[in-house]
This record gives structure tokens, C-alpha cells and sequence, in this order.
């Protein structure tokens, strides 16, 4: 993953990501690495591992570009 790729993944992707996660509420351990990942994409220097790479990946081609589906309209 380019330093690039990293950057827009954790700017436009990732809140996205991690929202999802949070509000399903379902699995700890999911919750827990979406949150690390979010706070290590803070410090300029950090780059994920393979595995790491792999799984931020799979979550934002899943769930960080997936329409919302419980969308409530403010005026009906």
C-alpha cells in the first residue's frame, strides 16, 4: 500500500468504515482494530502490516463504499 493509497483509504474510506462497525456492535474484536487502526493512521510514520493491509481492505471494499441502508428522510 502506497503512502498515497494509505492517506485516502484513512481520510475518506476508513470514518466510514469504522462508523459502520461501531453501530453494528456485533463483534468486539472487529470494534477494537477499526479503533487501533484509526488511531495509529494518526502518527505520519505508521504504515499497517500485511495482515493489517489485507483486513483495512476487505472492510472498505465491504463497508466503505456501500450505500447506507438505514437511511431515515427527514421530510416524508
Amino acid at each position: 500500500m502506497t503512502g498515497r493509497e494509505l492517506d485516502e483509504i484513512l481520510t475518506h474510506s476508513w470514518p466510514i468504515v469504522v462508523r459502520r462497525v461501531m453501530a453494528d456492535g456485533s463483534d468486539e474484536w472487529l470494534q477494537g482494530f477499526v479503533r487501533s487502526i484509526a488511531r495509529h493512521g494518526k502518527r505520519p510514520s505508521w504504515r499497517p502490516s500485511q495482515k493489517q493491509e489485507q483486513i483495512m481492505r476487505r472492510l472498505v471494499s465491504e463497508l466503505g463504499t456501500a450505500t447506507e441502508r438505514d437511511v431515515e428522510l427527514i421530510e416524508r
